[in-house]
């Protein structure tokens, strides 16, 4: 297995935040792969248009001190990500500008301003076989594959791995939740675009992490440290292992263990520094336990309907805070499935088209829809 490096940096002031990371990245000796002339993708966590102190995106102080890393190493960087929405320039230059990534211009950086799409085959993938993705990646030598560390109503949590779904466009990610609906398929989506992808270096920021009702509209959550691995699997079973969580939580993290990517717990991955140091206390994830439906035995069809049901029962719902909602129609426009009505500027939600995507909750700009975890979910994850 990779090793994880763990590396302290309390905040996003200039001269630490550089410290840090280059402290990070000398356990894999440095930048020292990269050649002068390189083409280098920044694949950043560019979610929304939301500035930085709302701790969705990954922080462009560190973006920045990258870029000079990689700078100095005479490569060309590119910044760049397809948030939730369309994918053009218009959109994109106002999360630009949001997220606080225009400073980047200055310091030597590309941000990405090539919106065309192409189609890859993959015949490799276990369940992603044919997928669009954004052309600008195929432009690069290496991706660097920078995320944020958050909680996630669908995955239970997002850092490297998950964000490699930004390769898919902003338009058509709608269409591969509705694609793959159930939570282990849609995970071993994941899993195939990081196969396909093979980011040469994963980063993650969790000097804030976000907690409650993300990856959008939680709460910042001061944690301090930075992560680095070669495997995206295992930086985020160590990140999960940061939040409380086991691989059992993040269907993704399973996924990847049922392939061979990860040990079944984080003891076992080899650690440079120590992650128990920085493990926050009483934070507040959302998701439920999805590993609960696994303690189900056999394969044949009772026991897949025992599953199902025992998931259904168990399984988190978006929910509307009437109070927060404006009736700006942002959820019915993102939900794959067509399930979200606006009726008297209110959205109203038809539980039967609902696939629990939780794209609703995650585009909503108010924060008006949220996640409801049944009793038996809230009860079964203590168990």
């Amino acid at each position: 297995m990779k090793s994880v490096i763990v590396r302290p940096c309390s905040g996003y002031q200039e001269a630490e935040a550089r410290q840090a990371l280059e402290a990070l990245l000398e356990p894999m000796g440095g930048l020292g792969w990269v050649q002068p002339g390189m083409r280098i993708a920044v694949k950043a966590n560019l979610i929304t248009a939301l500035k930085p102190e709302a701790a969705a995106t990954t922080h462009p102080a560190l973006l920045g001190d990258l870029t000079e890393l990689l700078l100095e190493k005479g490569a060309v960087v590119t910044i760049g990500d397809s948030p939730g929405g369309v994918f053009n320039r218009v959109y994109l230059e106002r999360v630009y500008e949001v997220c606080g990534l225009k400073a980047l211009e200055d310091k030597g950086a590309v941000l990405n301003r090539d919106f065309r799409l192409k189609e890859r085959a993959f015949p490799e993938g276990k369940v992603l076989k044919h997928f669009t993705y954004t052309a600008w990646l195929d432009e690069a030598d290496a991706i660097i594959n920078f995320s944020k560390l958050k909680v996630h109503a669908m995955m239970a949590m997002t850092a490297a791995t998950k964000n490699l779904f930004g390769t898919i466009p902003g338009s058509v990610k709608a269409e591969y939740h509705y694609r793959f609906p159930e939570y282990r398929d849609f995970a071993d989506m994941l899993v195939d675009l990081c196969e396909c992808f093979r980011p040469r270096l994963n980063i993650c920021d969790a000097v804030v992490a976000m907690e409650g009702n993300g990856p959008t509209q939680g709460t910042p959550r001061h944690i301090g440290v930075l992560l680095a691995s070669e495997s995206p699997y295992c930086l985020d079973l160590a990140a999960a292992s940061l939040l409380g969580l086991g691989k059992e939580d993040v269907p993704y993290l399973e996924a990847a263990f049922r392939r061979g990517l990860i040990p079944a717990e984080a003891k076992e991955l080899a650690f440079d520094g120590e992650l128990a140091a920085f493990r926050p206390e009483n934070f507040r994830n959302i998701a439920g336990r999805h590993g609960l439906t696994q303690l189900i035995g056999g394969k044949g069809p009772v026991s897949r309907m025992v599953q199902g049901t025992v998931e259904s029962i168990l399984r988190a719902r978006p929910q509307l805070k009437e109070e927060a909602c404006v009736g700006c129609g942002v959820c019915a426009g993102a939900c794959p499935a067509h399930a979200i009505t606006m009726e008297n500027k209110k959205a109203c939600i038809d539980r039967k088209k609902c696939i629990h995507c939780f794209c609703c909750q995650e585009l909503c700009p108010r924060g008006a829809m949220g996640v409801h975890r049944p009793i038996a979910a809230r009860i079964a994850g203590r168990l």
